[in-house]
């Protein structure tokens, strides 16, 4: 049996363990979980002018110092609070992400009640179902979309911070809202897409 590091990847994803791990097992594959949309928008949020890399390897100190990216508790946090996250060598120590992540908590809880679920709110932007791309190389992925930059719209208008065209269009590949892999990567192939027991 061939090794997994002989498998064709994604440029982007390099040779470190934590990279490798993550494109084989997370990046592309569909959420419906709002926790776990919450804990992808946090981490997305903070990644901001940062490299993805250092994120993942901060990725348990936010679980344990984000209340394990349960939304109702973090929307909780106090000024005492987010004085003791500063002082969290575990996390990324930028005041105005970490108020962002607060600040964003309660918009999130909003969105739920409004819509019902955060995943049902989300997967309005595209039809229910991830938009699948089949660019060949690196170079032929993009960093926005025309759903990106509505959903970053409306994330605004709702009162989310840290949430451009960008960081969005990250956040729905991440969660695989966008199937990004380039054609020729093994998880291409693995990934199944439609989900079509679920409908949003």
């Amino acid at each position: 049996m061939s090794s997994s590091v002989h498998k064709l990847r994604c440029p982007w994803v390099g040779d470190s363990t934590e990279m490798i791990r993550y494109h084989d097992s997370e990046w592309g594959v569909p959420v419906y979980d709002d926790r776990t949309f919450f804990e992808f928008l946090t981490l997305e949020a903070a990644q901001a002018g940062l490299s993805w890399l250092t994120v993942l390897r901060k990725r348990d100190g936010y679980r344990t110092a984000f209340a394990a990216f349960d939304p109702s508790e973090v929307s909780l946090f106090d000024a005492a609070k987010i004085e003791q996250l500063m002082e969290n060598a575990a996390i990324i120590r930028n005041r105005a992400k970490i108020m962002a992540a607060v600040s964003n908590a309660r918009c999130f809880l909003e969105v739920q009640i409004a819509c019902g679920s955060f995943a049902h709110y989300l997967w309005g932007f595209s039809d229910g179902k991830p938009q699948i791309n089949r660019p060949e190389i690196h170079a032929d992925v993009r960093i926005t979309s025309p759903e990106s930059d509505a959903l970053a719209k409306d994330l605004k208008r709702r009162g989310f911070k840290f949430l451009g065209s960008t960081v969005v269009y990250a956040f729905m590949q991440a969660t695989g809202m966008v199937d990004d892999h380039v054609i020729g990567c093994f998880r291409k192939a693995e990934i199944r897409t439609t989900n079509e027991s679920w409908s949003p």
